[in-house]
């Protein structure tokens, strides 16, 4: 059986090491031969992949990024996707199978070309953890790490020079990084994407802990907003045409220190979250999805994504697992209890 591996979208760590896991059960299990393809849906498109064996897996482990490479590409024609030339690369590569390591963008081109015939497992990766269906991706516990220590280290300079510190982290649609770092860091205060901010109630609240505290922390999910306004953009857009966010840590720097005087500076962390060395859950978790996947593809189980509920391994469908999953009541009201 001939195998395909891809990688999508944005890195982050634990690719490796689902690909390992994939490679060494599929090889030493089911004799599957195995070929990764370059550069994401790229590689499919031109047929362009590399043989991958036991040996290429050496390391894998505990490297951070694809050894495959996940470059941006133009899968869609005026909104409609390529998908007579995926087809065609994937024939091309004489592919058996295709398990796809990606996010919500990605899994949605796996789940298309699954409904155009092809024989797709999907393991679910993205540091935003926004996926419907599984409680936890590949790649969130190692950003969820950076974050925290991140939120650590800003409160001795905050506390030491009577500041507000803003600390902006991923979060496009949903605001799991910024509402598990906040809590977990001791943030005063946390605005995702899922509750727009009134600028007023966020001074307010800044400026009672100064009545108490010289300092405040602030956590702020790239995607979040005014009720009033829209998500802050770069002006740029990605290979799928998705406006790139990023700078409401600045709007809001700007917008506390003009209306309440205090020093207030901004750290935006960026893809720092996203790159490194995948922590021990996250090394877990790639292994567990990689060796499900390849049961799955050995039994013919297509069209599916491995997950997690309730601690246990389980599939659910393509088309399911790309809903966004968005931070719920529980968890903001969890986290509100400490703010101020």
């Amino acid at each position: 059986m001939r195998v395909g591996i891809l990688t999508g979208g944005g890195d982050c760590p634990g690719l490796n090491a689902a690909i390992r896991a994939v490679v060494r059960k599929g090889i030493n299990d089911y004799h599957m031969q195995f070929v990764g393809v370059k550069d994401g849906w790229r590689g499919m498109m031109e047929a362009d992949s590399i043989p991958l064996t036991r040996n290429d897996m050496s390391g894998l482990l505990v490297r951070g990024g694809t050894i495959l490479g996940s470059t941006p590409s133009q899968v869609f024609d005026k909104g409609e996707l390529k998908v007579e030339k995926l087809v065609e690369g994937y024939r091309c590569m004489n592919l058996d199978a295709l398990i796809v390591i990606g996010g919500d963008t990605t899994l949605g081109v796996a789940a298309k070309m699954f409904d155009a015939g092809l024989n797709i497992v999907g393991i679910p990766k993205t540091i935003d953890n926004d996926l419907v269906g599984t409680e936890v991706t590949v790649g969130f516990n190692t950003a969820l790490t950076v974050a925290v220590e991140a939120i650590d280290r800003v409160h001795t300079t905050a506390e030491s020079h009577h500041r507000v510190m803003i600390v902006e982290v991923m979060g496009r649609h949903a605001g799991w990084i910024a509402i598990m770092a906040g809590m977990a860091g001791g943030a005063d205060l946390i605005l995702i994407p899922e509750k727009p901010f009134d600028l007023d109630d966020v001074c307010s609240v800044i400026s009672k802990r100064h009545q108490r505290k010289s300092f405040t922390i602030v956590v702020v999910a790239e995607g979040a907003h005014p009720r009033d306004g829209e998500a802050s953009y770069t002006g740029e857009e990605d290979a799928f045409g998705n406006h790139t966010l990023g700078g409401v840590s600045n709007y809001l720097k700007r917008e506390i220190k003009n209306k309440l005087g205090f020093d207030t500076r901004s750290i935006i962390l960026g893809h720092t979250q996203r790159g490194g060395i995948p922590t021990v859950a996250d090394r877990i978790l790639a292994t567990r999805y990689g060796v499900k996947a390849v049961d799955l593809t050995s039994q013919q189980e297509y069209g599916k994504m491995v997950a997690i509920q309730g601690g246990q391994l389980v599939t659910v469908s393509l088309d399911e697992a790309v809903k966004q999953r968005k931070v719920t009541d529980y968890w903001y009201d969890l986290a509100a209890n400490f703010f101020g």
